[in-house]
């Protein structure tokens, strides 16, 4: 098997759910489920999160993952691109005289993504019949582009270009549309060797449908108290955090 290594991102500067990775849901932080999830899986050689926070550097050691040192501040703000800090802990461990042909990333905001999700992905990755770059969660878009506007000035266009003389996509039913998938936060599953080309998708990119509740995302407010209702009301199992 490949050797591989899991990275949790969890940088202190979250502003639409301030303090979210810290934040306990159903009595751990919520950084605590992806390492939880990590370590279950059974896959990963090393369980490492990277932040630029001593306080949920604390936390993540508390839950048995890495932290090998401080993500810097140049790398932890709310546009720095995720391949400098992967770079960088990947850099880090090489330094220690470790080495990973695999690198996922599980990010936090994703709770009820479990073990059994990670290992379907990764059997997923290695499957397929010609060798991908990556694998990454997706899954089917609500809100279609072929309805979004871009807004100039005092007027709007929208977002896809329309051909001449068809019924606009903004004027046609969802059914009607081409199946469009969005990302969501779930996992990604890639080969270290793209790193070099200052990717973490590259260019062959396998879909990963995420099943019901694999891909929720924490993403505001509101999301956050309808996983603490999925929890109450036992719709929704979180990993065993310990």
């Amino acid at each position: 098997m490949p050797s591989a290594v899991a990275f949790v991102p969890a940088r202190a500067g979250s502003e639409r759910v301030p303090g979210k990775n810290v934040r306990e849901l159903a009595g751990h932080p919520l950084v605590a489920y992806s390492i939880a999830a990590a370590r279950e899986s059974g896959l990963f050689e090393a369980v490492v999160v990277s932040t630029d926070s001593e306080e949920i550097a604390g936390v993540a050691r508390r839950y048995s993952a890495e932290v090998p040192a401080l993500r810097p501040a140049d790398m932890a703000t709310a546009t720095s691109p995720d391949i400098e800090w992967v770079r960088h802990m990947l850099d880090l461990l090489a330094g220690e005289g470790r080495t990973f042909e695999i690198f996922s990333l599980l990010r936090p905001t994703s709770p009820f993504r479990g073990a059994d999700t990670i290992r379907r992905a990764w059997q997923q990755f290695l499957a397929v019949d010609q060798p991908a770059d990556s694998i990454r969660a997706v899954e089917l878009c609500r809100q279609h582009p072929g309805k979004m506007w871009v807004i100039e000035g005092d007027l709007m266009r929208p977002l896809l270009d329309q051909k001449p003389g068809a019924v606009p996509t903004h004027s046609r039913q969802y059914k009607s549309l081409p199946e469009v998938y969005v990302q969501n936060s779930s996992l990604e599953i890639a080969w270290t060797r793209i790193t070099e080309q200052n990717e973490i998708a590259g260019e062959r990119v396998v879909p990963f449908l995420t099943d019901e509740l694999e891909g929720f995302t924490i993403d505001y407010e509101s999301d956050w108290e309808h996983a603490e209702r999925l929890v109450e009301s036992g719709a929704a199992r979180l990993p065993v955090a310990a």
